[in-house]
């Protein structure tokens, strides 16, 4: 064989076909070789004397390129994969000591050469052209660049001759390439992908800031009404039509304990529309701002406009509704039921506190709470419910039983409701007591019969001279020491009963105390008549009454207080009496000519005057500017009274004396005082007005001319010789012309 020449193997005369699939793997990855005529070419029939060096030759063979890159190559194919063939059809020169290696490089699968630091052997790289050795060869691309690994060849196995192999070259893969090529086309589809969503994105956000620019922000809500994404004009409308009857209406408001409601219009409150949109701010430029708000609200809140004045008014206003002082804890009866009542801790408007309050939250459609100064109690209300459990309820559950000598009283759960007390204790809870008051109103009758009543000295006129009566102690209930056990046994459940305790009742005035008062003489008395029959009953009624009344040293004598009510009860008939300057009729008229006598009784015994009145115009019968007037309602309750005060150390007697014209009150005592009374000229005088009057019982009068007058009464102190003067100015109205006229018809 020429020396250079190498032997062709049979192996080597191969066609290869196109790759099944371009998607195959890594081992059936294929090189295109066309196999030339086997005479066109002779492999050396003997083996190369010199042994295979094994080591690698890498050569870089870059095929001629138009510029571009020869790095990248198709996907699916590994660039370390080399395919290796023997030249054709040419002379063979083998290198020194070297195998000849060949690559042939698939189209489209350029791969990258490495050339091992100092190699020294030589790579030969033959290129098959596609339509075989005979044909020119096209420009390769530069896919078609070619990185030659150079290894030994070994020798294959002899083959028939002239044997041509037709299908894939398979070819062993790098696992971690793939892995890597796999993973780079993945992180390119993911980019891509990506790409293309941040790209719909930024549309989408420059479209949303073109329709949007100018709007209310999204999610925006005023007083819980959403005016999101719409325009200004279109915000302001919605608030108007959603809020504009809900501000008309009364805002509800809570002060402490107390429910109320504010008149908006009257308390000056408005919504200010375009600050409370001013305060949703502009368009946000934040993408994630503007992506969030598609998910979420925001409340803004709102703008108020206030006439600070009406405010503050409408609020003080309130102060009837929200204030109340603080309220104890109690129980209260409903009959026998006892119920709690709970304690309330008082409270005061905070109206500059209450205002702020107003302002921030009357459009929101809710209950504002307004604050308030509070007030403490010292009740709990466990501790009310303590006491109505533990006393109240057990003591009205049955009746109570007063054990009197001879006669028992009994008390209903009715009447022992209002026997019960309960206070506040400084422990939350209630203390209860026992109405002594009470107990005596409803069980005091029921054992009157039990008790002797006890009399006071009385001082009697026998023979017209005034005689001690002995006085009487009595006998009566101890009702201290009855009911000292009282609450104790209410809380019972049974044995209800207590006995009661009775003692002695010494008189007010004892027998010994009415001979010491020194009374054994007249000191005063004064006389009038002149009255009419009707008048002369009552007049006789009230003399009865008071005639033996004894006023203490020091102590002062009122007859209203003396003889109580004055009623048809009482025995007292319908008179004659002055009413609005005017004569009329009354129960009881007639007693003033009684009050009149003993003013003047007691002016001229020297006591003193603790206070009367004068009628308003003169009566001819009374003395001028020394007589008196007395009134006391239906009810019993004192309206005119007349007064006087003993100020001696002596006792002083009342002596009534009547008859069927007259009246005369003696004053008895030990006399201290010589008394004269003076009385001036009428003076400013007045005259009277007509007055027609339609009444049935109408009597004409032709009036008379009202006056001033004043009296003058001059004491002298026989102890001493002392005088003094005391003056009294009276004015009397003038009396009205009465001019009777015919009563209404039905009248």
């Amino acid at each position: 064989m020429p020396e250079n020449q190498r032997p062709e193997y049979d192996a080597e005369r191969t066609k290869a076909m196109e790759p099944v699939r371009p998607s195959g793997t890594a081992s059936e990855r294929t090189t295109k070789l066309t196999g030339g005529p086997p005479a066109e070419a002779a492999w050396p029939q003997e083996e190369p004397d010199a042994e295979p060096d094994h080591s690698a030759t890498v050569r870089n063979v870059t095929p001629p390129s138009n510029g571009r890159d020869n790095a990248a190559g198709p996907s699916g194919v590994s660039p370390d994969v080399t395919q290796q063939h023997p030249a054709r059809n040419a002379p063979h020169t083998p290198p020194r000591g070297v195998d000849a290696t060949q690559a042939i490089t698939p189209p489209g699968d350029p791969t990258r050469a490495l050339t091992p630091p100092g190699s020294a052997e030589q790579t030969q790289m033959i290129t098959t052209p596609p339509g075989g050795f005979g044909r020119p060869a096209p420009s390769p691309s530069p896919s078609e660049a070619t990185t030659v690994f150079s290894a030994p060849v070994t020798p294959p196995e002899p083959e028939p001759a002239e044997a041509t192999v037709y299908g894939p070259v398979m070819v062993d893969g790098d696992p971690e390439a793939d892995e890597a090529d796999a993973r780079r086309k993945r992180l390119r589809k993911g980019g891509l992908i990506a790409a293309a969503v941040l790209g719909v994105l930024v549309v989408l956000y420059g479209l949303d800031l073109v329709v949007s620019g100018g709007n209310v922000p999204r999610g925006v809500t005023v007083a819980g009404v959403d005016v999101g994404g719409l325009s200004h004009p279109e915000a302001e409308q919605k608030l108007r039509d959603e809020l504009g009857p809900r501000l008309a209406a009364p805002v509800k408001a809570r002060a402490g304990d107390v429910e109320i409601a504010v008149d908006p219009k009257a308390a000056g409150l408005e919504l200010d529309w375009t600050a409370t949109l001013d305060r949703a701010g502009s368009q946000p430029l934040s993408p994630i701002t503007r992506v969030t708000s598609f998910f979420t609200s925001r409340e803004v809140g709102f703008d108020t406009r206030s006439d600070a004045g009406k405010l503050s008014a409408a609020l003080e206003a309130l102060r009837a509704e929200t204030d109340h002082e603080p309220a104890e804890g109690a129980i209260r009866f409903e009959g026998a039921t006892p119920v709690a009542v709970d304690p309330k801790q008082g409270q005061k408007l905070d109206v500059a506190g209450a205002s702020e309050k107003l302002l921030a939250g009357w459009a929101d459609g809710g209950t504002v709470e307004l604050p308030v100064a509070t007030t403490p109690v010292k009740t709990t209300k466990e501790g009310v419910a303590k006491a109505l459990a533990e006393v109240a309820k057990p003591a009205t559950a049955l009746p109570l039983i007063i054990q009197g000598e001879g006669k028992d009283a009994t008390l209903t759960p009715e009447q022992l409701a209002t026997v019960l007390v309960f206070e506040p204790a400084d422990d939350g809870g209630l203390t209860a007591k026992v109405d002594p008051a009470k107990v005596v109103e409803h069980a005091g009758p029921q054992l009157k019969e039990t008790e002797k009543e006890g009399k006071d000295a009385q001082i009697v006129f026998e023979g017209g001279r005034p005689v001690v009566k002995e006085s009487v102690d009595g006998l009566g209930v101890d009702w201290e020491k009855t009911l000292a056990t009282a609450l104790d046994v209410l809380k019972r459940d049974n044995e209800r009963a207590i006995k009661a305790e009775y003692k002695h009742t010494p008189a007010k005035v004892t027998t010994e105390q009415a001979n010491k008062m020194g009374i054994k003489e007249i000191i005063g008395e004064f006389q009038t008549g002149g009255f009419v029959a009707a008048s002369g009953t009552n007049i006789r009624v009230v003399a009865e009454k008071v005639n033996g009344a004894i006023v203490k040293p020091g102590e002062t004598f009122s007859l209203n207080g003396y003889t109580g009510p004055r009623g048809t009860a009482q025995g007292y008939v319908e008179a004659g009496i002055i009413e609005n300057g005017v004569p009329g009729k009354a129960v009881g008229g007639g007693i003033s000519q009684f009050a009149t006598t003993l003013y003047n009784a007691a002016y001229h015994a020297g006591m003193k005057d603790a206070g009367h009145k004068e009628h308003s115009y003169w009566i001819s019968r009374y003395p001028k500017g020394r007589e008196a007037t007395v009134f006391m309602d239906g009810a019993g309750n004192s309206l005119i009274d007349i007064k006087f005060t003993n100020p001696d150390e002596t006792g002083v007697a009342i002596q009534t004396i009547w008859t069927p014209s007259t009246i005369r009150i003696v004053l008895w005592g030990t006399k201290n005082y010589d008394v004269s009374g003076s009385t001036s000229a009428e003076f400013n005088p007045t005259q009277p007005q007509e007055r027609k009057v339609n009444k049935p019982d109408c009597q004409p009068s032709a009036g008379a001319p009202g006056f001033s007058v004043t009296d003058t009464r001059t004491i002298t102190d026989r102890r001493t010789g002392q005088s003094r003067q005391e003056s009294r100015t009276v004015r009397y109205d003038p009396q009205f012309k009465i001019v009777c006229e015919p009563p209404p018809p039905g009248g």
